[in-house]
């Protein structure tokens, strides 16, 4: 037992100096291949950590060889910004003033529910709330709100009603809504719903409604 408290000991600390040495960034900013190599490395210590029959020698040095493997990465990243691209990705514009960005979202794997929950936990419930928004390559979401008009109205929490010309049955129930009048209400407005790539409503009734290839629109039910 005091064995293995001692080798846990030792790479721990091990641990620490390397992830200090790979910078502050590396907890909260990673990107995709430090995220890889982080990973690597807490499997690397884990195995010599408990299994005593494994020289604690080997640990430390695979360890020591992914801490390489990151500098020479981060070497690569600044031979110009296409090798950067091409290692840790590049921002994704997803709201612009036009409106959402469906083919951005599309490109990262992601949906407009993905994108409403990253405003959420930004602060922002509707996206005519932004003027621009951009899915760094860590994952992170940066935002810029819109100056609004004095004459607007207020803007609550939206919920996605529409989604790539699909309704969503469960959010239309939860506040208590006819798809079908919905539809109604659109075709007497000349809208197709298949063209809708996002459709929501606020709780004061404001829907925000982006059609595709035109810029979003306000309209009050």
């Amino acid at each position: 037992m005091l064995v293995i408290f001692l080798r846990a000991v030792i790479l721990y600390i091990a641990l620490l100096v390397v992830m200090r040495l790979m910078g502050k960034r590396q907890i909260g900013e990673m990107q995709p291949f430090e995220f890889i190599i982080t990973l690597l490395i807490a499997e690397l210590a884990c195995v010599p950590m408990t299994d005593v029959s494994i020289p604690l020698s080997y640990g430390l040095v695979s360890v020591l060889a992914v801490f390489i493997l990151h500098q020479l990465m981060s070497l690569i990243e600044k031979c110009g910004p296409t090798v950067k691209f091409f290692i840790s990705g590049k921002p994704s514009i997803v709201i612009t003033p036009e409106g959402v960005n469906i083919s951005e979202l599309k490109k990262n794997n992601m949906n407009v529910e993905d994108l409403a929950e990253a405003m959420r936990a930004q602060g922002y419930f509707s996206f005519d709330d932004l003027s621009f928004a951009i899915f760094e390559s860590n994952g992170k979401l940066s935002a810029l709100p819109r100056q609004k008009d004095k004459d607007e109205g207020l803007s609550g929490v939206s919920v996605i009603m529409i989604s790539n010309g699909k309704l969503n049955k469960c959010n239309l129930n939860a506040r208590g809504l006819s798809g079908q009048k919905l539809l109604d209400d659109l075709r007497l407005n000349g809208v197709k719903v298949k063209k809708i790539e996002v459709l929501s409503i606020d709780n004061y009734n404001r829907v925000y409604l982006k059609i595709k290839n035109e810029k979003y629109r306000i309209l009050h039910l």
